[in-house]
């Protein structure tokens, strides 16, 4: 019934910054600060796995080197010690030491439903987008998945007329008006069987860039006895 939903290649940034497995802590916080991004895919860098991702290294990441620097001095830091992981990308200095592996990634072709799924999840900001071999195509961030929300209320509307209206109630009986301001759908006029203004309801919540629903739908008028 519906159209064919928007898929992360659609939104994805394709021009991805990367490092190697070598990088080192101050280069990755250099590009980090020069991209303004918080995170960056680590690719390998030989072999006939050249160019695939590997891992990624975030600020969080980064940040153990801070959080553990007073260990020494401070006694109620060892409680700590049993963070064996955290501990060592404390002492780690290039982003092979440092990243999170193995990488989880998402590929161009997931719809963006999928992909918010994934990210909410994982408590992720950003995913690398990878081809078949899991090779770097490309990044979607959250701001990416959130496009979806700029579409026009024009083509939200006529999407919810073909879609939803046009489907639910295609006979004479239903009239249904449909309008759209800043995401909300509004469904108005009268429907032939109101059973189904509840699935109205939820299909038109599934088009993308619908931000909520208003529903006035009510069943057919009822004529006065003769």
């Amino acid at each position: 019934m519906h159209g064919t939903p928007h898929i992360v290649s659609d939104v994805m940034t394709h021009t991805v910054a990367s490092v190697g497995r070598r990088a080192e802590f101050k280069e990755i916080v250099q590009l980090m600060g020069q991209r303004k991004v918080s995170a960056l895919p680590v690719l390998e860098g030989v072999g006939e796995d050249e160019g695939r991702v590997v891992g990624v290294v975030s600020e969080a990441d980064l940040l153990y080197k801070e959080e553990f620097r007073d260990a020494d001095a401070d006694p109620d830091s060892y409680t700590q010690l049993r963070r064996f992981s955290d501990l060592a990308k404390a002492d780690a200095v290039t982003a092979e030491d440092l990243m999170t592996s193995p990488a989880l990634t998402v590929h161009a072709t997931v719809t963006l439903a999928q992909a918010a799924r994934t990210m909410a999840h994982a408590k992720v900001k950003r995913l690398p987008v990878v081809d078949g071999t899991g090779r770097l195509e490309g990044v979607v961030s959250r701001g990416d998945l959130l496009k979806v929300f700029l579409r026009d209320d024009a083509e939200v509307a006529e999407e919810v007329r073909r879609e939803v209206v046009s489907y639910l109630f295609p006979t004479s009986y239903s009239i249904v008006r449909v309008q759209v301001k800043d995401g909300v759908v509004t469904l108005a006029g009268r429907v032939r069987d109101t059973s189904l203004v509840p699935v109205a309801a939820r299909l038109v919540r599934a088009v993308e860039g619908v931000v909520d629903v208003e529903c006035a739908l009510t069943g057919p008028a009822r004529h006065p006895e003769q």
